[in-house]
Formats: structure tokens, C-alpha cells, sequence
């Protein structure tokens, strides 16, 4: 059993995504209902995985028994299984934070939306799980055609942005195969592992270089690193509510973590010729933490404030794979794990409050503290860890990050570190002030006595999500060595 655990853990919303079409013949609520329940299962799994992963090592399943390298090898190690706990528990908030959204949808929406959303984690997971580099590419594309659909659910808007996304999402994915022809082409391998060690006499060759070129474009595309962001915030400001956490908190970091996989476990980060190339990255990055933060400073649309910092927070990441150095690369890793959590936290309030007000204009948040405390609360836990205020997450990735960089010798990256945090914080502590001390919106306050609201936040199940979120911001900051022990069995074997 154990064993099977890897290819188990993604056929599960693979299998829920095709039966939910089936079974939405006997209700919509049964159908709802058995696509939730089969995420959490793969989550208890994904969780049972770390423990065997963390006391007896990594798992490797090759499937249809054919031999590594010949055969499609799906690998777990510490890395790569708390990453997947990440995908399948937010995958599951976002499948209750949704349940509202969908009530009094058509079944065929109902169901195709359920299963777009399981298509999504189920992609997002095999990107995780999977030792083929054209497998990878398999993955991305379910991904991605999953991640169209749900942003064009988002209604009128939503559907123009997934048309962009697709057209440069494309250009991304393109890329990204074609550096996997250039580099079968030099290893005849598409293994991970046999890819590592076939890549010792051939490291400095042309088509090595230009594997690695296409790999930064394709992957800083779907990461959406700066400048290559174009598609990002209209399609994370257009996407459909129930499913814009999920998209906007995780989507986003896996293949941010397939750069890590590349740079860290396939290619040698030591080399003059692949450091050089973490040299752009963090150029990028840093471009691109001062760029969304001063974008993020304009919006008054809570949606799209979130976006541009998103491009802000991808920057920190890119920061900690360019630093390269063991502290610099646990920044990165906790980031994405810490910003996965912080950006969904506040995209589900963002959810709820279009939810209960229709509507996400900051200049009509005064004193919504009044009427959503809870969500409010969240705002805040969420907000204060994005600044890097401690013991929350967001404060020790970024410790981490400049700890790296220090040790390093690169000064400006902590300089572009603290700039960006203290933009970060302006617009977060102006979001405060209009939840909090801003006079009470009349327009808020008409349609609430119009829609007779006043006993009752959001519903149960979405409330749950914004909690969950809002703890495991404290909860990764407060036991953050924790996670470090089990990240660092994995980290400390590549990091130079």
C-alpha cells in the first residue's frame, strides 16, 4: 500500500472529476458531495505519506512496473510531500468555500465546475509527484485547461482574461516542451534522476543552455514572474470566487517549485553556467517585488490589490532560487508553502464578501469589522504576515531570505527585501484603516437591510476555510523549525 501511495494520492480527484459527471444524474448534492469527500481522503493520504516519507525515506513508484528509466517514475520526498498536504488541504477549502457559489447553479454547471476544480488539483498534484520531465508537461497541461475553466466561470470578464491566459499560457508551456526536446535531445533520458546524472559530461553544451533558457521562460510564464505576469491579474481579479484561492495560492507556486526541482535536483547550481542563469531570475524577481508592490499601491479593487502583490510575493521566491545557498533556498520553499496559505486566506475573504455584498471596492470596506468580524480578523492575520510581521509565516521566510543573502555577500537583494516589505506595508495598513476606522459605508449599509443579513456572517462552510487559512498562518510561523527539519533532509542534499 504504502508504496502505491504517490500514483494513489493523484488518481484520486482524477477518478472524483470523472465520476462527478455520472453521478450528478442521481443530484447535484451527491455529486457536490462525493468529489469533496474523495479530496479529503487523498489529503489524509497525502498527510500519511509525510510520516513515511520523514521515518523511512522517499517513495518511488514506476508505473506499469517498467523500469526506471524507461518507464513514467512518480517520486515523493520530504520536499514534495508537504507540498502536496499544501495542494489537497486547499484544494478542499476551496471545494467548501464553493459549495454557496454553486447552490443554485444548473447541474450542468454544478458538475462541470466540481469537476474542473478536481482536473486542477489533480494536475497541480502529478506536477508535484511526478519524476518525468514530459509527465511534468502531461500535468501542466491539466492544469492549465482546468484553470481556463474555472477563470471563465468567473463571468464576462473572466472569460476574456482565460482567453489571454490560454494564448500566453501556451507560449509558456510551448516553451517549456521545447526544452525538454532540447534536453532529450542531449541526455536521450526524460527521467529526473537519470537526467542528473547524465548531465555531468554535457553540462556546458549549446543545447544545455538553450534547454535552461526555454525552462526560466516557460516556467516564470506559469509562475508569472516579472516581466513574463501579463496574463496574471485579470485572470486572478476575473476567476470564479469559489475557485480563486485555489488558482491564486497554489497555481502559482508549483511551477515555481518545478524551477526549484530544474535549478536544484537536475542541473548542477554550482555551475558558472547555471548560476549565471539564477543571476536573471533574481534580477527578475527583484523587479518584480517592487513593480507589483507599487501596482498593488493604486487599486482600490481588493481582488486586484491582491493580484499585483501576488507578482510581488512570486519575486521573493525567484529571490531565494537565485541566492542559492541552503538558507536562500529554504526561504523560498517556506514562502511559496507560507504565501500558498496567506494568498488563499485573503482571496476567501475576498470571496466572502463579494458573496455578501456583491461587490470587493475597498471604499466601501468602513467598518466592515461591524459585520464580518471574523472574515475582518482574518484580513489582518493575513495582511500582518504579507508585511512580515512575527511569529506569523510570512516574517521567517523572509528571515530566511535575507539570512541567505547575507551569508551570500548579496546586499542588494536585502535592500529590494525591505522595500518591498514596507510597500507591502502601506498598502496593507491602508486596507486596515478603511476596515476599521472608516466611516461606515452607506451603500454597504442599504443593501444589508435590503437583503435582511443581520444575524449571519458568511455560511458555516465558508467560514471554515477563512479559520483554517488564518491558523495555519500562526501555526507554520509558530512551528516553522518544525517544518524546516523535515524540509532540510531533502534541501540540505542539493543546496550548495
Amino acid at each position: 500500500m504504502t508504496a502505491n501511495l504517490p500514483v494513489i494520492i493523484v488518481i484520486c480527484p482524477f477518478f472524483a472529476a470523472l465520476i462527478c459527471p455520472i453521478i450528478s444524474f442521481l443530484g447535484k448534492h451527491i455529486a457536490k458531495g462525493f468529489v469533496i469527500a474523495v479530496n479529503a481522503f487523498a489529503l489524509c493520504l497525502s498527510v500519511y505519506q509525510v510520516y513515511r516519507v520523514v521515518n523511512f525515506g522517499r517513495i518511488s513508484y514506476s508505473m506499469g512496473d517498467w523500469a526506471v528509466p524507461y518507464g513514467i517514475e512518480f517520486s515523493v520526498d520530504s520536499l514534495n510531500a508537504v507540498i502536496l498536504v499544501l495542494i489537497f488541504t486547499m484544494g478542499l477549502m476551496s471545494l467548501l468555500f464553493s459549495l454557496p457559489f454553486i447552490r443554485n447553479e444548473q447541474q450542468l454547471r454544478t458538475f462541470g465546475y466540481y469537476s474542473a476544480m478536481s482536473l486542477l488539483i489533480c494536475g497541480l498534484a502529478g506536477m508535484t509527484t511526478t519524476g518525468d520531465v514530459f509527465n511534468l508537461y502531461v500535468f501542466l497541461e491539466i492544469t492549465s485547461l482546468s484553470g481556463y475553466t474555472l477563470i471563465a466561470m468567473g463571468g464576462s470578464r473572466g472569460t476574456l482574461s482565460a482567453f489571454r491566459y490560454l494564448l500566453i499560457g501556451t507560449i509558456g508551456a510551448s516553451f517549456y516542451l521545447l526544452g525538454v526536446a532540447f534536453l532529450y535531445g542531449e541526455t536521450g533520458s526524460l527521467n529526473m534522476q537519470d537526467i542528473a546524472s547524465l548531465l555531468g559530461p554535457v553540462t556546458n553544451t549549446g543545447t544545455t543552455l538553450i534547454a535552461l533558457a526555454f525552462f526560466v521562460i516557460g516556467f516564470g510564464i506559469k509562475m508569472s514572474l516579472f516581466p513574463l505576469h501579463g496574463w496574471q491579474p485579470a485572470a486572478y481579479a476575473s476567476s470564479h470566487p469559489g475557485a480563486a484561492p485555489l488558482i491564486t495560492g497554489v497555481m502559482g507556486k508549483i511551477p515555481a517549485y518545478g524551477m526549484i526541482r530544474f535549478f536544484f535536483f537536475l542541473f548542477d547550481s554550482n555551475a558558472t553556467y547555471v548560476h549565471q542563469f539564477l543571476t536573471v531570475v533574481g534580477i527578475m524577481g527583484c523587479c518584480g517585488m517592487i513593480y507589483g508592490s507599487l501596482k498593488a499601491l493604486e487599486k482600490t479593487d481588493f481582488r486586484k490589490m491582491l493580484a499585483y502583490s501576488s507578482i510581488a510575493q512570486m519575486g521573493y521566491i525567484a529571490m531565494g532560487v537565485a541566492i542559492t545557498g541552503y538558507f536562500g533556498l529554504i526561504g523560498a520553499v517556506l514562502h511559496i508553502i507560507g504565501h500558498s496559505a496567506m494568498k488563499s486566506c485573503l482571496f476567501f475573504c475576498a470571496g466572502g464578501i463579494q458573496y455578501k455584498y456583491g461587490e470587493v471596492n475597498m471604499k466601501h470596506f468602513g467598518q466592515l469589522h461591524k459585520t464580518m468580524p471574523l472574515t475582518s480578523t482574518a484580513i489582518v492575520i493575513a495582511g500582518l504576515s504579507m508585511v512580515g510581521i512575527p511569529p506569523l509565516t510570512g516574517f521567517f521566510s523572509k528571515w530566511y531570505l535575507a539570512l541567505g543573502a547575507a551569508k551570500e555577500g548579496m546586499y542588494v537583494y536585502i535592500a529590494v527585501l525591505i522595500i518591498s516589505s514596507l510597500l507591502n506595508a502601506i498598502y496593507f495598513f491602508r486596507l486596515f484603516e478603511r476596515l476599521f476606522m472608516d466611516k461606515e459605508s452607506e451603500r454597504r449599509r442599504t443593501r444589508w437591510q435590503d437583503e435582511k443579513r443581520v444575524t449571519k456572517e458568511l455560511p458555516i462552510v465558508m467560514l471554515v476555510p477563512i479559520i483554517v487559512c488564518a491558523l495555519l498562518i500562526i501555526l507554520l510561523g509558530v512551528f516553522n523549525t518544525g517544518l524546516v527539519d523535515i524540509l532540510s533532509s531533502t534541501l540540505m542534499e542539493v543546496a550548495p
